[in-house]
């Protein structure tokens, strides 16, 4: 199963809105740029009906490194986690 290009989703955009490849283009990075910004300030960014990006918190924790089998120390780390929406689970399940 082959996954869509970045060309290829502003193609089929295009198509369907009857935009240009590059007002669709400057939209899609205007919707990227204020995730970012988003997330960075409040910690989550929906999209409805696709999911949220979310701030996570990790603490850290004892783990163990595969090739030695040493056990090694994982500092505390903020990460990013994408949780799928409801709706989108449906739909493709």
């Amino acid at each position: 199963m082959a996954k869509m290009t970045k060309s290829q989703i502003l193609q089929a955009l295009a198509e369907k809105t009857g935009h240009t490849k590059k007002d669709i283009a400057a939209l899609l990075d205007a919707i990227v740029e204020m995730a970012y910004s988003e997330v960075k300030k409040s910690g989550e960014f929906a999209l409805a009906g696709i999911g949220k990006l979310v701030k996570v918190n990790r603490k850290a924790r004892m783990g163990r490194n595969p090739a030695t089998g040493e056990t090694i120390s994982i500092p505390a780390k903020t990460v990013v986690k994408f949780r799928v929406a409801k709706a989108a689970k449906e739909a493709v399940l």
